[in-house]
């Protein structure tokens, strides 16, 4: 799940691993279609999406592995 809080900032919870981390970087302006760093380093691809979903939003969002694009 993806999610903005009252100050602006996104986070990225992961139900599987309970793991909830602030997202300290992104690959692109839009954040959709490309990846999302958090801040324990994990790199997570985020799906391509028309126009901005409304947030908190539940994606299918892909661990990006080291040395992968």
């Amino acid at each position: 799940m993806l999610r903005r809080s009252a100050g602006g900032a996104l986070s990225v919870y992961v139900p599987k691993k309970d793991l909830e981390e602030p997202v300290v970087a992104t690959e692109l302006p839009g954040l959709w279609g490309g990846s999302v760093t958090l801040a324990n380093g994990w790199r997570l691809r985020l799906p391509a999406m028309e126009g901005e979903p409304t947030l908190p939003i539940t994606v299918d969002a892909r661990r990006v592995d080291e040395g992968e694009p």
